[in-house]
């Protein structure tokens, strides 16, 4: 009798020496359907190089593009998403220093600016008062002058009276207060006043021959005009 295999199925000849193998190179899909052949590995290519090439090659995920960061035009490190640090650390704060050094500057220049103007300001309301309460004393005081140069121009201030009125003229300059107006000058409208008009064959222009009662001013200020008598030509 035959020898059966232990299987059931007969040893082909020559079994001991190359036993045979069946190997199933067949891929099935993940859905379990019907396996698809193997595709064949090029020739110039090797094994490892077809199976990495069946394996999907995971997709690049796309770069992110980074968001413009607005960056207020005061710092320009406040719109800095990251600490620098080292000298990066240090430059940072020296430019914040020198912006806040620079805001500092600007606002003292405007208050001295703003200072400055002020004092101006006051300085000539100062002065412009004092002008108004000089020239409020002399208009109160025209009567008495005008009386004591009369009195000079008919000889009767002698003496004490001489000594008072000169006190009088000494006191007033130191405010500035000059009289103004004498026979010979020029006859100029802006500080004379004519009360009377005379013609002269010989004037040649018209001039004051006659002071009824000087003029008075402080500075360019004319408090009142000189009034004179006036010659002229024909």
């Amino acid at each position: 009798m035959t020898e059966k295999h232990p299987q059931g199925s007969p040893e082909p000849e020559g079994s001991e020496e190359h036993p045979f193998q069946f190997t199933d190179k067949r891929k099935v899909n993940s859905s379990g359907d019907q396996a698809r052949p193997a595709e064949p590995a090029p020739a110039d290519e090797p094994a490892d190089d077809a199976a990495s090439a069946d394996s999907p090659e995971p997709m690049a995920e796309p770069a992110s593009v980074a968001e413009p960061v607005e960056t207020p035009s005061g710092d320009p490190l406040e719109g800095l998403d990251f600490e620098p640090s080292g000298d990066a650390a240090e430059a940072s704060e020296v430019l914040k220093a020198k912006a806040e050094a620079a805001e500092h500057l600007d606002a003292l220049q405007r208050e001295r600016a703003s200072f400055t103007n002020y004092r101006n300001r006051a300085l000539r309301d100062q002065e412009a008062a004092r002008n108004r309460g000089v020239q409020d004393v002399l208009a109160a005081l025209l009567p008495v002058l005008d009386d004591v140069e009369r009195a000079k121009q008919h000889g009767e201030l002698s003496g004490a009276m001489a000594a008072i009125a000169e006190k009088l003229d000494q006191s007033l300059q130191k405010f500035g207060v000059e009289r103004f107006g004498k026979v010979g000058e020029e006859f100029d409208p802006t500080v004379h006043e004519a009360l009377m008009h005379s013609t002269d064959a010989d004037a040649t222009a018209a001039t004051v021959n006659l002071v009824v009662e000087p003029g008075y001013k402080i500075g360019e200020k004319v408090v009142r005009a000189a009034r004179v008598g006036v010659v002229g030509p024909e």
